[in-house]
């Protein structure tokens, strides 16, 4: 089968298209991929920037989507399900291997290309959201970096779970993408502050969800409302900010991190109890999945650099094979 390979830590130039053996899949699920998702993380792989290092060369990709091709009888998965997948070996190859535990069967109404994207997103903003920020009715949630992958997930799950969103976007192109998604508000990175000062009338919002970092994280803290909790995702803006914790103590606020990937890490189960939570919202149309914008399999590395360019919007995607 065919897989993407990263080759040499030197960025999307060291991704490689390469013919490899099909995984073993003895007491696993194999799946026959149709799609794989393009996320932040595996462009950090491909410098050696991720906190998880392997070994030279690995096939990349996190998540993916297609159809069972084989289960264990116990495992109450069967054969032509179509499935989205964790696939911690790699998702960017024909077929994979994988616990039972790491696949969520998808609706009819969801594409297995927008499947393939769906998992790391979703599931991180919803760990954001409920176990770390505990979320409660009646809250506003401002997302940072509105219209990127992260970002477009942060708003159709807020929307899902009954809460405001403002979102804050560069450009007018990408306030027209957060808008599609349900943001409830758009506002512009330049005076972002002030704007939001205005929509909430003074008071703050309760929950910031920040991907981007960078120097815009001093004022997020300024924007909380008392109690309110900044929830930090991720540094795709590269600087990684610092906090002067005498805010903390007189308003009353908070820092979290949200690493989803290491709390699964120690929570065995706990991606079982978000698909719980999340597919019923799934079936009923209440939490939507926007389709990705999708690369083909031989121009991975193009998928890439829209990461790295911050030129992307919403997620990205591989077309494994046809769908």
């Amino acid at each position: 089968m065919y897989a993407q390979q990263l080759t040499s830590a030197s960025g999307p130039a060291g991704v490689q298209l390469a013919e490899i053996d099909e995984p073993d899949g003895t007491g696993r699920v194999v799946v026959d991929l149709h799609a794989a998702g393009v996320a932040f993380p595996d462009l950090l792989q491909t410098t050696g920037s991720y906190q998880i290092v392997r070994d030279l060369p690995f096939v990349l990709g996190l998540e993916g989507a297609g159809v069972v091709r084989s289960a264990p009888a116990d495992s109450g998965i069967r054969a032509g399900q179509r499935v989205a997948v964790l696939a911690t070996d790699g998702a960017w190859q024909q077929t994979v291997a994988v616990e039972p535990d790491s696949v969520f069967p998808l609706p009819d109404s969801v594409s297995l290309e927008a499947g393939a994207g769906f998992l790391l997103n979703y599931l991180t903003v919803h760990f954001a959201l409920d176990e770390r920020a505990r979320y409660r009715a009646g809250e506003t949630v401002l997302v940072h970096g509105a219209a990127g992958g992260v970002g477009v997930a942060a708003l159709q799950v807020a929307a899902a779970l009954g809460l405001e969103t403002i979102a804050v976007v560069s450009t007018e192109e990408k306030a027209g993408i957060a808008k599609a998604n349900r943001a409830d508000h758009v506002v512009l990175v330049d005076g972002w502050k002030d704007r939001v000062h205005d929509l909430t009338e003074g008071r703050g919002v309760d929950i910031i969800l920040d991907p981007v970092g960078g120097d815009r994280f001093t004022d997020s803290l300024r924007s909380l409302a008392p109690n309110g909790r900044l929830v930090v995702l991720g540094f795709t803006g590269g600087e990684i900010p610092t906090v002067k914790v005498n805010r903390l103590l007189l308003r009353n606020i908070s820092v979290l991190g949200a690493g989803w990937g290491e709390y699964v890490r120690t929570h065995p189960g706990y991606t079982g109890r978000q698909w719980a939570a999340l597919s019923p919202l799934l079936e009923s149309g209440a939490l939507r999945i926007t389709e990705p914008t999708v690369y083909s399999f031989e121009h991975a590395g193009d998928a890439l650099r829209t990461l790295e360019t911050r030129s992307a919007t919403g997620k990205i995607a591989l077309s494994v094979r046809p769908s």
